[in-house]
């Protein structure tokens, strides 16, 4: 065999530390990132809380810049946040309390976050992706047959089987739903085996990712040895040297072999509003919570201690915390301007939501937002989970302001949302000796504008667990 050098000229995003914890911090909620807080500030003498609020920037500029002659670079201005986020994203999530209403809506008021179950957190994707009709209902028979652990608990064939026979639904049809459902948050949910899960995630990575492909086949072919840590067997059969295992490896370790395992439906949070929605100019602005985490600031005198050229064990540790904070601060001002252009676009929308209630929610899907900020979609999802925003009309998840939509009459739509809203109205002013079946509100809706079926209607009741016209009576 021939040996031969050859000069390639490419292009790769290189995940560094700095970049992921940037990424990493987008995505935590406010009481994660003060709890991430409080670490740094214990870890890192060069970090202080800004005590004066002199500025208004609620992360304060660097006190002192010494001249270390080093160079800031790595983190770019704007963070490719649609970069690699399964390697670092944790999938917890919660389900927004649309807090109260003057309208007698049935909530309680004051209660703790409750969290999606890993069905709720699935569904709700599922409604947001661009499913037909048909393939929704396979992509919702498919979810309900996943476990809590995230994988498939009954054969698809089954699962087809319990589909109405009408439909005629043919395997390949059953497999290509399945696809898009495994390609969901959390990466590899509905596997069938480990093994699965592991592949879903690793296809799912970018092709340039630092050995991607010899990770495939790694899982792929020799998942024996790799969870029987018999690494000196796996780089004899790969060919590979010890270093290059480790890294191989390590890509491997950051997958889950149980996606399902991220979502945690048993855990209960207290929500700390992200921002707040304040009515100005005639319209409703954005403006990011400052008291959801505390004023950061590069310490002055321990950053004017360090010194050009000394590489002393004490200077390089000066240095060395000095950088983490520079990158800490950066992160986390780019957090907050990044909630801010998502808020700001949600916001924008809705305004007829926070001048009139419910019922005036429109229609919004995360496309559309993603186009608006120049985002990806998955990156709109994530960084719509765990994040509220704070209004007169109570406090809610941004994921709430996303839903379906329903054809009207005269050519236009109506979110999901709206619908609910109106029929719990109807209900609520409903004569109690003779309450609206489902047919009844049906037509009423109809003669609204609003073009729903009475199935649908009675979907919608059962989801706010409203009793049927029967039940109601009898209550009355």
């Amino acid at each position: 065999m021939k040996q031969t050098l050859q000069l390639k000229i490419g292009q790769q995003l290189t995940m560094t530390p700095q970049l992921q914890q940037a990424i990493r911090l987008l995505q935590l909620s406010s009481l994660e990132l003060q709890t991430e807080i409080q670490q740094a500030l214990e870890s890192n003498l060069m970090l202080e809380v800004e005590e004066d609020h002199q500025e208004d920037d609620p992360l304060a500029a660097d006190a002192v810049e010494p001249e270390t002659g080093e160079d800031e670079g790595g983190i770019p201005e704007e963070l490719p946040v649609d970069s690699n986020w399964d390697e670092i994203y944790d999938g917890t999530t919660s389900f927004s309390d649309p807090g109260p209403d003057a309208q007698g809506r049935e909530y309680y008021d004051n209660r703790a976050a409750s969290v999606d179950s890993l069905r709720d957190h699935l569904c709700w994707q599922a409604e947001m992706e661009s499913f037909s009709e048909r393939d929704l209902a396979i992509a919702k028979s498919i979810i309900d047959a996943v476990s809590d652990d995230g994988y498939l608990t009954m054969p698809l064939e089954e699962i087809q089987s319990a589909l109405p026979p009408h439909w005629n639904v043919a395997s390949a049809e059953m497999e290509a739903v399945l696809l898009r459902v495994q390609r969901f948050d959390p990466v590899g949910v509905a596997a069938r085996d480990p093994q699965e899960a592991l592949l879903i995630q690793l296809h799912n990575l970018p092709p340039e990712t630092p050995w991607r492909e010899e990770a495939l086949e790694a899982v792929e072919d020799h998942l024996e040895m790799v969870a029987a840590h018999r690494f000196t067997d796996l780089a004899r059969a790969m060919e590979l040297e010890q270093e290059d295992l480790c890294a191989v490896i390590a890509l491997i370790q950051t997958l889950s072999p149980h996606p399902g395992s991220r979502i945690d439906s048993g855990s209960t949070e207290y929500i700390v509003p992200d921002v707040v929605v304040v009515r100005r100019d005639d319209c409703w602005q954005v403006e990011l919570n400052n008291e959801t985490a505390p004023r950061l600031r590069i310490n002055p005198y321990y950053a004017g201690l360090i010194r050009r050229a000394d590489s002393s064990p004490e200077n390089t540790c000066l240095r060395s915390h000095l950088q983490e904070a520079r990158w800490l601060l950066k992160s986390l001002r780019s957090r907050n301007e990044t909630l801010i252009k998502v808020a700001g676009a949600i916001v924008e929308r809705q305004q007829e939501f926070f001048d009139r209630g419910e019922e005036a929610m429109r229609p919004l899907v995360l496309r559309e937002i993603a186009e608006s900020v120049g985002m990806h979609e998955s990156t709109i999802s994530r960084i719509t989970t765990q994040k509220y925003m704070h209004s007169p009309r109570g406090t809610f998840e941004f994921k709430y302001f996303f839903s379906s939509h329903v054809q009207t009459t005269d050519g236009g739509e109506a979110s999901a949302t709206a619908i609910r809203a109106r029929i719990r109205r109807l209900i609520a002013d409903e004569d109690p000796g003779t309450p609206l079946s489902d047919s009844r509100i049906a037509n009423q809706l109809q003669a609204e504008g609003i073009r729903v079926a009475r199935r649908t209607v009675a979907k919608y009741r059962e989801s706010m667990s409203i009793a049927s016209s029967s039940e109601r009576k009898r209550l009355g």
